[in-house]
């Protein structure tokens, strides 16, 4: 007689157990036989449970990388705020935003941007080495030095843009048709407030400015408000193509920031309305938003909730989207003794 352990596997044992009105033993003993697989309802409960886990993990994972890159972001900035205050150590002044005149680190008055001037500060002196000083930065071999990547002048949550192949004339800057590219940026010198666009009756020609505008020469002691309630450089992310609320506008153009080399990329803060439609028509009139309503020439990034600022200190402070107009007015000034009530300063 065979025993239970002498089947093989494979075959699954039912034991039916009819027990006798007395209680006593087996009345029999059943065999069935069935193939090992999943039917078709438990594979569907699979991929269902499949499923939902998948859509748990990609909100996560899409966070985590989100995270890297805004971290990547804000050292790509901290890196820029040691080579500006390496400059100023070195020159006893800060550099300009852009140069149209002799100044310290511009000793021929060419046209030539603050990024420029600093590369030998971000261990970048072999490109610095390449640019001609006594040249415009689009004339010359310095066009081939502009289509040169900088890492440090990207953030790596901008999307892709299109080649900057072309410019519209800027005077003295002609039209430019270029073979090579221009190596972009995402972080541009704030030069101060437009008055008109802020509050005409507080700020003027005398207290509008930041820490780096044209032509400037501005010390530690010129920051009356304090370095480190004093921003001196925005993100201002995927010039020149034009956002608007994280949506790219291929109808419009911008002539502003189209590369790191650019000398005319700063701009002062204006103020848009919610959707960006509309710049620098006041808070009353609905121009209330600071950032990252628009991205032609006002603080813009694609991080979720704000953007990074680099401070006069050399500290990077995350700036969220629901500051208040007045408030980053404020911070974008020098020395205009502005109230910052209200700042939150993570």
């Amino acid at each position: 007689m065979r025993k239970i352990r002498d089947f093989p596997e494979g075959f699954i044992l039912r034991l039916t157990h009819r027990v006798s009105s007395k209680g006593r033993g087996f009345r029999g003993v059943r065999l069935h036989r069935r193939e090992l697989g999943f039917t078709l309802v438990e594979l569907l409960v699979v991929l269902a449970v499949i499923g939902i886990l998948v859509g748990l993990l990609l909100p996560a994972i899409s966070a985590a990388r989100e995270a890297a890159r805004r971290s990547q972001c804000q050292n790509n900035q901290r890196q820029v705020g040691l080579a500006i205050l390496n400059f100023e150590s070195a020159h006893r002044v800060f550099p300009a935003s852009g140069w149209t005149q002799r100044g310290p680190g511009n000793p021929y008055g060419t046209y030539m941007s603050w990024r420029t001037v600093i590369l030998p500060q971000l261990e970048q002196t072999n490109v610095r080495n390449l640019y001609n000083m006594e040249q415009h930065w689009w004339e010359g071999t310095n066009l081939a030095v502009a289509g040169i990547p900088i890492p440090i002048y990207v953030c790596p949550s901008t999307p892709t843009q299109d080649p900057v192949l072309s410019a519209v004339a800027k005077s003295p800057r002609p039209a430019l048709t270029l073979s090579l590219a221009l190596a972009r940026t995402d972080y541009e010198a704030i030069q101060g407030v437009q008055p008109n666009s802020i509050n005409p009756a507080f700020y003027d020609a005398t207290n509008r400015f930041s820490v780096m505008h044209r032509n400037s020469t501005n010390r530690h002691g010129s920051i009356l408000d304090g370095t480190s309630n004093t921003i001196m450089v925005v993100e201002a992310a995927g010039r020149p193509s034009v956002y608007r609320r994280g949506v790219l506008r291929n109808s419009l153009r911008n002539d502003q920031g189209i590369g790191w080399i650019d000398s005319e990329g700063a701009f002062s803060l204006d103020g848009s309305n919610s959707d960006g439609s509309r710049e620098g028509c006041r808070p009353e009139n609905g121009c209330s938003v600071a950032i990252n309503a628009r991205n032609d020439n006002e603080p813009y990034s694609f991080h979720v909730g704000g953007m990074h600022a680099l401070f006069a200190d050399g500290h990077i402070a995350f700036v969220q989207e629901s500051v208040a107009l007045r408030v980053m007015a404020a911070l974008c000034t020098r020395a205009a003794a502005d109230d910052t009530t209200g700042w939150d300063n993570d």
